[in-house]
């Protein structure tokens, strides 16, 4: 724990919630000469975006819970100076499949050669990469005209369609279903689960929802850095977070773990913040507040109804394996396969068949899923030990998992899930995945799992929604001010992932939040 703030001081900006967003805020406010308390309940800044060794006396830095940086803008790393460095993807997926009686899969990635190839042997014609080829030419136009929005005041509707210039990538982005869109580029249904994956990621919806949640996350998933590619960060998720505190405290914000804020009182023009360490309890006078944590949260704090509930719906799985594991498609190397996503019972109907399953108040029957191996392409997170004998990572994040099927007993419920999952991962392998498993120094398998409600109790995401809510267009919001971070408290600011435009690991919403201070707007 760091020790208190100085009782008698008044800071412009109190940030609460020391994860990435609020770092980034901290950052920006106090490189612009503002005083910034952050407050962190944890014994740790980061949040969800932290490197751990979760596995006892194993030399290997995980990111436990996010994993992946694609959105977060260029410029956040050059105006705040940031150490950090990302690696791309050589592969994007590798999907295994049976067909005719026989293992293959379908490899995208390794040149466009080789992925015309694979679909080719998969569907028997080029019909479905041209497809392809079509459908993300489509999403990457898209990519490179909406990207650079997200660090600017919200454009209108309007605006956004103008900017966006294609009508028919409107209509299959914004107005109708992504299954729509998806049905009618491709035939395949592989083809098909794989384009829908990135619009069911911590998304419970299926993909003809006629609130278009689903688009809404599969917006996000493929404008990432105006190309939608998928980075990964060298050192891990924590190399991000540290080098963000190190640039807030470089420029002058107190970052104070171990505290928790209990109560914000804000009247429009000053507020005060109380927060309890385990020295007591203290109060913090502040010209703003910038909150970077759930509107569930906020509403807790400010004694204001909350918003309406927000689930999660997936399965968080870490490993530590001695090998990586052949598998059954004689033409994959598991090297090129586990670089990219790897997509477990992701064909399109697959993916209806769990949805429809979990809406019904039961686990998928054939649970759906997708691993990477981090270690393959940032080999820095394993120590020299587990290195030299060849170990490595992977990450596996289970969908169409609701929060609600834990409720009765989250242990029974979650291990349950765990080894379903693997079974359907082991149904791809030449040889059991248990037996690729690491142990720790107490001799248990290097392998932990995360509910929904595990993430909701150890960091208050509401029902283990790792976007805090459901996720927002990029465009203008009712009451959601001039950045998308306004509260209707004047000086109180969301700049967390439940603000417009936030969800994963970006830095947008506490960029937005600093600039909507320095503005001095009203969100």
């Amino acid at each position: 724990m760091t020790p208190p703030p100085r009782a008698a001081r008044s800071y412009d900006a109190v940030v609460v919630g020391g994860g990435h967003n609020g770092l980034v805020a901290a950052a920006y406010l106090a490189r612009a000469g503002r005083s910034v308390l952050v407050l962190e309940r944890l014994a740790h800044t980061g949040g969800a975006a932290v490197s751990t060794r979760p596995f006892a006396g194993v030399d290997a830095r995980l990111s436990r819970y996010s994993y992946l940086v694609s959105l977060l803008p260029g410029k956040i790393v050059r105006d705040l100076g940031l150490d950090f460095r990302v690696r791309g993807r050589t592969v994007s997926s590798y999907t295994p499949v049976e067909r005719r009686g026989r293992p293959t899969g379908l490899l995208v990635g390794g040149g466009e050669r080789r992925t015309r190839e694979s679909f080719a042997r998969l569907t028997g014609s080029d019909r479905e990469f041209a497809a392809w080829h079509r459908f993300y030419a489509m999403t990457g136009h898209v990519a490179r005209r909406i990207f650079p929005t997200l660090t600017e005041p919200l454009p209108t509707r309007e605006e956004l369609r103008r900017r966006v210039g294609d009508a028919v990538a409107w209509r299959a982005l914004f107005e109708e279903p992504i299954g729509a869109a998806i049905e009618r580029h491709f035939a395949d249904d592989t083809v098909r689960g794989v384009a829908l994956t990135d619009a069911l990621i911590g998304t419970f919806a299926d993909a003809h929802d006629p609130s278009l949640s689903q688009n809404r996350c599969f917006l996000y998933h493929v404008i990432g850095g105006g190309t939608g590619a998928w980075d990964v960060p060298v050192g891990g998720m924590g190399a991000l977070t540290d080098a963000l505190a190190g640039a807030a405290r470089a420029a002058g914000a107190e970052l104070a773990t171990g505290h928790e804020a209990v109560r914000i009182d804000a009247d429009g023009r000053t507020a005060e913040v109380t927060h309890r360490s385990a020295d007591g309890e203290h109060v913090t006078a502040a010209r703003h507040v910038l909150v970077n944590a759930a509107p569930r949260e906020l509403a807790a704090l400010t004694g204001r109804p909350p918003p309406p509930p927000a689930e999660g719906a997936q399965l968080k799985v870490n490993m530590l394996l001695t090998r990586l594991p052949a598998l059954r498609d004689p033409a994959a190397d598991p090297r090129e396969a586990f670089a990219g996503t790897f997509h477990i019972a992701e064909g399109y109907e697959q993916l209806a068949a769990a949805y429809a399953r979990a809406a019904a108040g039961s686990l998928p029957a054939v649970p759906p899923s997708e691993i990477y191996c981090h270690s393959l392409t940032d080999p820095t997170i394993l120590g020299p030990d587990p290195a030299a004998k060849g170990m490595h990572t992977l990450t596996l994040f289970g969908l169409h998992t609701p929060a609600r099927l834990f409720a009765g007993d989250n242990d029974a419920v979650r291990d349950e899930l765990l080894q379903s999952t693997l079974a359907q991962l082991d149904a791809h392998l030449a040889e059991p995945l248990a037996d690729c498993l690491a142990t720790d120094a107490d001799g248990r398998p290097c392998i932990e799992a995360r509910s929904p409600l595990d993430l909701e109790r150890d960091l208050r995401l509401p029902g283990g929604n790792i976007f805090h809510r459901e996720l927002s267009w990029p465009h203008a919001q009712e009451g959601a001010g001039r950045w998308g971070v306004a509260t209707g408290q004047g000086n109180v600011l969301l700049c967390g992932a439940g603000a417009v435009r936030g969800g994963g690991v970006s830095g947008v919403p506490g960029h937005n939040a600093a600039m909507a201070v320095l503005e001095g707007a009203a969100g």
